[in-house]
């Protein structure tokens, strides 16, 4: 009786010492086989359906399923009461996995199959004893095996709990985490709309995108239309990220002379070229700790994008005429209305540049696919308009909106701007702007609605009669500034159809604006 009582200490100091429950069931079935003489123990746990066993320790079959009411541990689990069977039962019993179990256990002269209870009476797993003897009644009968069935049972609803309550803390905290991150995604994104005006669908989308290129730190490419609003989207990415604080650093790669872009990006020091009479600090070292925004990347020359590939590369570059390497830390934002493939196809674009700059794609859809978005964004010029202006119109006409859904807006978010902003100068302050007000027909053409094709330089804002000329230089430039400055009106902003127009280059175009400080709207 002593030793009896000695072995079952020792047995239930072992499997109190578990800390999960399948090291419990392991410890308790190897202890019972060592303790009865068993030749195999197995306990096979029940999940919440009720239907299904399972083994963590049988490689071959760990689940059982006991849907099937002619299986064995069925019966078991239907009855609530252990059952004894013999080889010969076991053999006519038609279950894979069950014979899979038999297999395993060295086909044992007899089994012994017991529910276990909780306090409740709710079934934990049923306890599989293996033997080659009979007279199962001297085993199960004996207050050790009672007594250690008895802990077994209490120590195996504890660890439910607790593994249950662990489970409900981690759930709570992934749904709180959750909760946190959508608030914070609806907040930021509420932030953005200000901005990246548009209730649409692909809008809400784009909001998220740009949010989620803001957390991380890839190269973000923009793709869209001229005028669609590519840098509305760069600094928004910017403003959204940890470097929000740093320098926006923004480089028109088309509006920059080839000979002058690679000294502006890397800068040079002072006797570098001709015409360089002091160090200038370039535009890739002002970008530290900030975000470097390249527009129109797809009209960088093709010298200088295997340099611009290397500092992707390396965050390393050297000023023009400078004997040592400048490191700069910036976020890189490139953005371009080209079809990036075709140029690549073309050999005017460095393939492995374009997926250096496209880890983070973001595409732009142009107003004309979300005309959903036109009385957001007709109100939120409207809205600018009256802030710089100090008075202007209320809102705009259900009519007036009509009317601009029937346009295609060739020139995108910023032609609109052009329309609305013309018509709040021609509304009185306090009304809405009305379907008439809208000038959506090329303002060069014959029919008397807008201006006339032929375009006198007195007729120009800014341009001197000649009378008033002391400068004919002067006077020259400021006619030529007057003619881009209507023409690229005429094309909402767009410099390839401005260009186009006026028998250009878009490059020296470009330059043109640059020069003489035109803005495209």
């Amino acid at each position: 009786m002593q030793m009896e009582l000695h072995t079952g200490i020792e047995l239930a100091v072992a499997m109190v010492q578990q800390q999960t429950l399948p090291e419990l069931l392991r410890t308790a079935t190897k202890q019972l086989e060592t303790a009865f003489g068993l030749t195999r123990c197995w306990a096979l746990e029940l999940d919440l359906s009720g239907r299904l066993l399972h083994c963590s320790d049988l490689a071959a079959q760990g689940e059982f399923d006991c849907s099937d009411f002619s299986h064995p541990f069925s019966h078991i689990l239907q009855t609530g009461k252990p059952r004894e069977l013999t080889r010969a039962a076991s053999y006519r019993l038609d279950h894979p996995g069950f014979q899979d179990l038999f297999e395993t256990s060295n086909r044992p002269r007899s089994l012994w199959l017991e529910p276990l209870k909780g306090a409740d009476d709710r079934i934990l797993g049923i306890l599989v004893m293996c033997r080659d003897g009979g007279d199962w009644d001297g085993i199960v009968s004996q207050p050790l095996y009672r007594g250690l069935k008895e802990l077994l049972t209490l120590l195996w609803v504890a660890r439910l709990q607790s593994r249950d309550e662990g489970w409900q803390r981690r759930f709570l905290k992934r749904s709180l985490d959750q909760l946190n991150d959508s608030e914070s995604l609806r907040q930021r994104s509420e932030q953005l709309s200000r901005t990246l005006v548009g209730n649409s669908l692909v809008m809400n989308q784009l909001r998220a995108q740009v949010i989620r290129a803001a957390g991380s730190r890839l190269s973000v490419l923009v793709q869209g239309e001229t005028g669609c609003g590519k840098d509305v989207v760069a600094r928004g990415i910017h403003e959204m990220s940890e470097r929000g604080i740093g320098p926006l650093i923004i480089v028109n790669c088309a509006a920059i002379p080839d000979t002058l872009l690679e000294s502006e990006l890397f800068g040079h020091t002072k006797g570098a070229f001709s015409g360089a009479e002091q160090n200038k600090e370039g535009l890739l070292a002002q970008a530290n700790g900030g975000t470097l925004f390249l527009d129109e990347i797809g009209d960088m020359p093709m010298a200088l994008q295997s340099k611009l590939l290397r500092v992707l590369e390396s965050r390393q570059f050297r000023p023009l005429g400078a004997s040592q390497e400048q490191h700069s830390d910036f976020r890189l934002v490139a953005a371009t209305h080209q079809p990036l493939q075709q140029s690549i196809e073309n050999g005017r674009f460095r393939r492995d540049l374009f997926y250096r700059l496209n880890q983070f794609p973001l595409r732009i859809v142009p107003l004309r696919e979300r005309p959903e978005d036109l009385e957001a964004l007709s109100r939120h010029f409207i809205r600018l308009y009256t802030e710089r202006e100090g008075a202007g119109p209320q809102g705009i006409s259900s009519h007036a909106l009509h009317t601009l859904a029937r346009y295609e807006f060739p020139g995108n978010v910023r032609e609109l701007r052009n329309i609305i902003e013309l018509a709040c100068l021609q509304t009185p302050a306090g009304d809405d702007i009305q379907p008439e007000l809208l000038r959506l027909e090329d303002p060069f053409c014959a029919s008397g609605t807008g201006m006339s094709a032929e375009v006198e330089p007195k007729t120009m804002t800014g341009v001197p009669t000649s009378n008033d000329i002391r400068d004919l230089k002067a006077a020259a430039q400021a006619f030529e500034a007057a003619v881009i400055r209507e023409r690229l009106q005429q094309y909402g902003g767009n410099r390839a159809q401005a260009a186009e127009s006026l028998g250009l280059p878009k490059r020296t175009l470009a330059h043109k604006c640059l020069k003489y400080q035109v803005s495209e709207s």
